[in-house]
């Protein structure tokens, strides 16, 4: 780690009256002082020399010890030890001599950090050079700095203990009380989830920027706008389940006008199709009456079936944070110096067992290898550049080797994926997790159902005195209206 070294004149120790001692502005905005510090104090002196210099009035300013001068003139000693060296009042100097200081004694709050390294800022100094003179992480003070101009991080890092890093990320969400409510539960409660949390918040803020024109326009025409879909308790029936008393669609011009009529902006996940989807209470009321497809009368879903619909729609919903989570986390994974000790064998399955998968995203040039190494793909037609790439960098071809893998697999999961798990899907998410990344719900699924289907099937199998195959290699295809 790079330090940077303040020269200065050999000090003299004195002994001086802490009254007459001034005490400089602390990173530290409160000295705790307890009966049993200052009773120390008053017993046995201060022992340990504080820290400090001259001003141009000739006044001992005392610049690391502020505790154990308050401590000495509470306990009423006559004098306290201080080691007095050349210096100057610069506010930088004094910065960056207290944290380190304070650091090197008793460590400083996470809030108290990021005010400090906020005030260099103010004193003009970069994060780059925050971190050079305190020996600080650059990232850890971006995410100080960013804390210290938000009242919610902070209040989040004093009252959750939260760390910067997460305080950092509610910055962005500080205007949204239910995102932040949501995150500060994530952060203290399932740490390991909170940027796939963050991620799906996001992607939720983005949708919502998107439907808000529709739903005003939608409140506007006296409809009742929800943004959830009805639970199992709510009394509402679909319009899309309904007819005209004639056996007609019923449209928006059937529905305007009359009170009650709740309407539910969505966006399919697949077609990215905007979808409004009316609910009435009473339909017979309107003229209304229930069919199927063909006309019939339809069969309300039982609470079974509703639950495994809330259960398609939740988890589809999910996939797609986690996905950008886990993408990005393949990114820093391919990016580090040193790979797992397992990294070549798990290549060797790659080429073995996930060998379609290989051989098919090689066919297209591996664009997401690229991606995830960071490499441009040239613009031709099944371009590839990392055969050049490890030709003038030979000790990354391990690196490039994984990649080639680890994107062959990535690039065919899907929504699909957690529903219909394979031995090549729970292979691939059981190594990634054993390798350090942090499962999400939706994808801890894949593992947990693909286990309780070999399970079953094992189980069937043993019965009927027949060998297990695995669970194949599924085409991911689209199952159902899962919105």
């Amino acid at each position: 780690m790079d330090t940077q070294t303040i020269a200065r004149t050999a000090g003299v120790l004195e002994h001086i009256d802490p009254n007459s001692i001034v005490i400089e502005t602390n990173v530290r905005p409160s000295a705790p002082l307890t009966p049993e510090f200052i009773a120390s104090i008053r017993d046995n002196g201060v022992l340990v020399p504080t820290f400090g210099y001259r001003d141009e009035q000739g006044r001992v300013v005392v610049r690391a010890g502020q505790r154990r001068t308050l401590g000495a003139r509470e306990a009423g000693v006559a004098t306290m030890p201080i080691y007095v060296v050349d210096g100057d009042e610069g506010t930088v100097r004094r910065i960056v001599e207290q944290l380190i200081e304070n650091e090197q004694r008793e460590a400083l709050t996470d809030v108290e950090r990021a005010a400090a390294w906020q005030q260099l800022s103010f004193e003009g100094l970069s994060p780059a050079a925050i971190a050079k003179r305190t020996g600080a992480k650059k990232d850890r003070i971006k995410a100080g700095l960013a804390v210290a101009k938000s009242q919610t991080a902070t209040a989040a890092v004093a009252e959750f203990q939260m760390n910067l890093e997460h305080a950092a990320a509610l910055v962005e969400f500080e205007d949204d009380e239910k995102a932040t409510a949501k995150l500060v539960e994530f952060a203290t409660h399932r740490p390991s989830q909170f940027e796939h949390e963050v991620q799906r918040q996001r992607e939720q803020r983005a949708l919502n920027a998107e439907l808000a024109p529709i739903q005003a326009n939608l409140a506007e025409q006296g409809f009742i706008v929800r943004t959830t879909q009805p639970g199992w308790n709510e009394s509402l029936v679909a319009v899309g389940n309904l007819a005209t008393a004639d056996g007609e669609d019923i449209t928006i011009e059937h529905l305007i006008g009359h009170e009650g009529v709740e309407a539910l902006v969505t966006k399919h996940w697949r077609t990215g199709e905007i979808v409004v989807n009316y609910y009435v209470t009473d339909p017979k009321a309107l003229g209304f009456k229930q069919r199927d497809a063909r006309g019939d009368a339809r069969m309300p879903m039982t609470d079974a079936e509703k639950a495994e619909r809330r259960e398609l729609i939740e988890n589809n919903k999910a996939w797609a944070p986690a996905e950008a989570v886990r993408r990005a986390w393949l990114t820093e994974f391919l990016s580090r110096k040193n790979l797992p000790t397992d990294a070549a064998a798990f290549i060797a399955t790659g080429l073995t067992q996930f060998r379609f998968d290989v051989s098919r995203a090689a066919n297209g040039g591996n664009a997401l290898a690229h991606t995830l190494l960071g490499i441009e793909q040239p613009g031709t037609f099944y371009g590839e550049a990392l055969a050049a790439f490890v030709e003038s960098r030979p000790t990354k071809a391990q690196h490039v080797s994984l990649a080639v893998v680890l994107a062959a697999i990535e690039d065919l999961t899907s929504r699909e994926t957690w529903r219909r798990p394979s031995v090549n899907s729970y292979t691939y998410f059981a190594r990634l997790a054993e390798w350090g990344y942090a499962l999400s719900d939706v994808e801890q699924l894949v593992i947990d159902r693909y286990l309780d289907q070999k399970a079953k099937n094992e189980a069937e199998a043993a019965e009927a005195g027949e060998p297990v195959d695995d669970l194949e290699h599924d085409d991911y295809e689209d199952f159902g209206d899962d919105e």
